[in-house]
């Protein structure tokens, strides 16, 4: 019965021991909570970003100390809203290994806020501040968290196709957002409707990598508000971000858990998709229960 009870042990439901991950965006927030997840638990993990520097703190902070001997956190520089730099970051990770078994599509750019929710403006003023948003900035933010996902994830087809083994699938874990969800603007429009269309992008991609050539997951995780650089706008020496507290936070947020989300949070949900073999299109939202007050 030992045999057959250790297929149950968190060891071996949660073993990425030897794979190989690519997180996007991965030097700080969201991107370095994942990074860590997966190159403490023995992976191969490497980090991509447009700011050389940032990627090779965290690879010398975080990298040097992992609590696991075969785990690696390994600094590739890349620009995701560029298609040569993601066919380098392709080829570059080809020269190194022979297949990729997670991409974590986690890069994105918020720019500004407008006053505008739901509220009491007069049309008037909804159509003043509405009409001053720049249609350059929604492009802006389209081409890297919606585009960039789609090409990142192209570009590295063919090394996540070559993951597949006997009860083993590569997975592609896009990071959305709750904000593509609530049908509150949250003012800002422009990274709601991306967030949106990357949840959307999920499922598409999904359809169109499971064919039986290909064989690969493509699964969304929309995080609620996690410290990072997007909901600090810094961090530290260590490349990691802090949200201040206090006991009124969840009442003031519209979070029933109380709190911003933690680390272990969302490597806890990323493990979970990486290595659940039966999840394939889905969006799993990690948010505290925000989704409950903003539905």
């Amino acid at each position: 019965m030992s045999g057959e009870n250790a297929k149950f042990t968190v060891k071996e439901l949660f073993n990425v021991d030897g794979w190989v991950a690519v997180v996007t965006g991965g030097g700080t927030g969201i991107g370095l909570m994942i990074a860590q997840a997966f190159a403490n638990n023995g992976a191969h993990v490497y980090i991509t970003g447009r700011r050389a520097d940032v990627l090779q703190t965290a690879s010398e902070t975080w990298g040097a100390s992992l609590a696991h001997p075969h785990g690696k956190l390994i600094p590739i520089q890349a620009d995701i809203t560029d298609k040569a730099s993601l066919q380098n970051l392709a080829d570059e990770i080809a020269k190194r290994e022979k297949h990729v078994d997670v991409l974590v599509n986690n890069a994105g750019i918020s720019l500004n806020t407008s006053s505008v929710e739901k509220g009491d403006q007069s049309v008037q003023a909804l159509q003043q501040e509405l009409w001053s948003e720049d249609p350059a900035e929604w492009e802006q933010v389209y081409k890297s968290n919606v585009i960039g996902h789609f090409f990142t994830t192209v570009a590295l087809a063919p090394l996540l196709a070559a993951a597949q083994r006997a009860d083993h699938t590569a997975c592609v874990i896009n990071i959305s957002s709750m904000s593509g969800i609530t049908r509150t603007s949250q003012h800002h429009f422009m990274y709601n409707v991306s967030k949106a269309a990357d949840i959307h992008l999920t499922s598409l991609l999904a359809q169109e990598l499971r064919r039986p050539g290909v064989k690969v997951r493509v699964n969304s995780i929309a995080p609620g508000i996690f410290p990072s650089e997007m909901t600090t706008e810094d961090s530290d020496s260590k490349n990691k971000s802090q949200i201040p507290t206090g006991d009124d936070y969840g009442e003031k947020k519209g979070i029933p858990a109380g709190r911003p989300g933690r680390e272990e949070d969302m490597a806890q949900a990323a493990l979970f998709l990486a290595c659940n073999q039966y999840m394939w299109g889905q969006t799993v939202a990690v948010e505290g229960g925000y989704l409950l007050e903003h539905p």
